[in-house]
């Protein structure tokens, strides 16, 4: 038997030789230095370091090469391996040959044209749509960022979008704050205004901040809605909040001011200022910091910042409070190891005064901060957050020092005696009503009735305000054809007449007639005998599931569910207007600062 049926029989030998003969390729190495393409089918064994015998890949004959000349291996190949040397003739004779010709030829390299090389440095005309969108993405960015115009005169900035895009031209200063930014505004706000049109209702909150320091902020931000906003104003049917309506920071310095005696007081301020003074000692030292941090590590603590105070921001005391708490062991080792802070260190009075204060104050940071959000329904919360707060957060519970029973007092008298004012009842009630996962479980049950008298006589009113619309809709509908002798107006089309109109009985309308008070009420009690849902869910999801059900209910929904419960949304609106109007900016004009801290909210 030959060595060619034992290798057709026997598979596993010929798999064993194919892999040995793949691992003798990898074991040669390649020509140092070489660019001939002849050196991607010869190699060198790794013992011969100065590569002066060149060996085939494919048969492993070794070929003389005298002085590294490739004449002998281009002659061994065309004489063993035609089909190789056929290929690297086709290499050869490429625009580029060598090593490089394979790998074009592998990446299937094609040369680009003259007209195509051109091309790349010539700049964008400033009509292409490249064009247009780069510049448009640099006006968001300087809207969006609140960067300064004259971020585009900067050298450095530049350079960046001369790299990104070579073939860009960034055009000056002043075509973007009187052309580009004036453009972007008309067309967000074209949007902003046909959004707000789509609904019946809008609501308006803002606070009653009147310092000097802000009073520029607030003629800039009522000259931008009294004048620039013309809606309809059957469109915007207002709902007014003037103040901040979570109360919980408010309720917070009332209720520590109130405290009696005088003492106590005196106490809760020394605390306090104890806690402020540990933290700026910390964080005007990087020592201090560097031996908290080993203080940290032994005691187990958790490698947490101390926190600042911040009278602009809210809760930022209760979270000071309950920080220095938390690091208060690690704290007291560092300032004792330091003669000139152990003035600084807390006394056991002080650490119960704060514990009782942070365990009377937590709840209302964690309440203020999820009614102070804007992507969801927040006022229709605040009935039953006070209801939560009276009867079980802020309850005396056993165990409560009489600090803690004393501030939680004194928040429950100033939450409740600020939602008791008549107008602001009312409308609360209002948005609990028509929320499908509260309805009347909060409210008050001498007032159950009266809410849903003035919710049947809103709902009565909202229809009847809608009808001289339908009317005028109607009338335009059934005015009578023009003239068919006049020249200048066009000859309308004859609609063509379907079977339906024959049976269709004399008198009846094609419009619905308005629903009666009788009907509004029926629709409204069985909308509060529906089963709510979850109180998880999304009621501006259940009423458009369900809005055919109740589409009278739904209006009524639409116009208060839309009522943010906190003036959080006029709070960054002055916040981008300060981080907009800076020293180096001083001189906007009120109407460029309005575009601005409009894109800057909506974009």
């Amino acid at each position: 038997m030959d060595t060619r049926q034992v290798a057709v029989s026997c598979p596993d030998m010929q798999q064993t030789e194919t892999a040995t003969q793949a691992a003798q390729e990898e074991a040669l190495l390649p020509k140092r230095g070489g660019t001939s393409v002849i050196w991607l089918h010869f190699g060198f064994n790794s013992t011969d370091t100065e590569q002066k015998t060149p060996i085939c890949k494919l048969c492993y004959k070794t070929i003389p090469a005298p002085d590294g000349n490739t004449t002998n291996l281009f002659y061994h190949l065309q004489k063993a391996h035609e089909k190789e040397y056929s290929r690297i003739q086709k290499i050869r004779a490429k625009p580029s040959c060598g090593t490089t010709g394979a790998i074009w030829e592998k990446k299937n390299y094609s040369q680009p044209k003259i007209q195509q090389s051109f091309a790349q440095g010539t700049p964008y005309e400033k009509t292409s749509q490249r064009h247009k969108q780069i510049t448009e993405a640099i006006s968001r960015y300087i809207c969006k960022g609140m960067a300064p115009v004259y971020v585009v005169e900067k050298d450095s900035f530049r350079d960046l979008v001369k790299v990104l895009d070579p073939r860009y031209v960034m055009p000056g200063r002043k075509h973007f704050s009187k052309v580009e930014l004036p453009r972007l505004y008309d067309a967000c706000r074209a949007k902003v205004e046909k959004d707000v049109c789509s609904v019946m209702h809008y609501a308006l909150t803002t606070d009653l901040w009147t310092s000097r320091d802000t009073q520029p902020y607030m003629s800039v931000t009522i000259h931008f809605i009294n004048k620039d906003w013309t809606l309809c104003a059957r469109c915007l049917q207002t709902a007014y909040f003037p103040e901040d309506h979570t109360g919980g920071m408010l309720a917070q310095e009332n209720a520590l001011k109130a405290l009696t005696p005088v003492s106590t007081k005196q106490a809760v301020e020394r605390a306090v200022g104890v806690c402020k003074k540990v933290v700026s000692a910390f964080s005007k030292s990087w020592k201090k910091k560097r031996e908290l941090a080993k203080a940290q590590a032994v005691l187990g603590l958790p490698p947490h910042q101390l926190i600042h105070e911040s009278p602009t921001r809210w809760g930022s005391r209760q979270m000071m409070i309950d920080r220095f708490l938390e690091q208060e062991k690690a704290l007291s080792q560092v300032l004792l190891a330091d003669k000139k802070t152990r003035h600084l260190v807390p006394s056991w009075q002080d650490v119960a005064l704060l514990e009782s204060l942070n365990k009377a104050l937590g709840p209302l940071f964690e309440f203020t901060d999820a009614l102070s959000g804007e992507s969801y329904v927040s006022v229709s919360f605040l009935k039953p957050v006070l209801h939560l707060f009276n009867n079980e957060i802020l309850s005396q519970k056993d165990g409560d020092t009489e600090l803690t029973k004393a501030v939680k007092d004194g928040i429950l008298k100033y939450l409740n005696e600020k939602y008791d004012d008549h107008a602001t009842n009312n409308l609360l009630d209002m948005a609990t009503l028509v929320d499908p996962r509260f309805k009347t479980a909060y409210i008050k049950e001498e007032r159950v009735e009266f809410i849903k008298m003035r919710a049947a006589a809103e709902l009565v009113d909202m229809v009847g305000a809608t009808a001289p619309e339908s009317a005028q809709t109607a009338a335009a509908s059934s005015s009578p054809p023009a003239a068919e002798d006049d020249p200048e107006l066009p000859r309308p089309t004859k609609k063509k007449k379907s079977l339906g109109s024959y049976f269709k009985k004399a008198g009846q309308s094609t419009t619905h007639s308005h629903p009666s008070r009788a009907s509004v009420e029926l629709e409204l009690s069985m909308y509060l005998q529906t089963p709510g849902p979850d109180s998880e869910t999304d009621p501006l999801e259940r009423w458009k599931q369900h809005e055919t059900n109740f589409p009278l209910v739904a209006r009524l929904a639409r116009k208060y569910l839309c009522i943010p419960a906190t003036s959080s949304s006029s709070e960054r609106a002055f916040s981008a207007s300060g981080n907009i109007i800076t020293c180096k900016r001083s001189c906007l004009k009120p109407n460029t600062v309005d575009q601005l801290v409009f894109l800057a909210l909506n974009l």
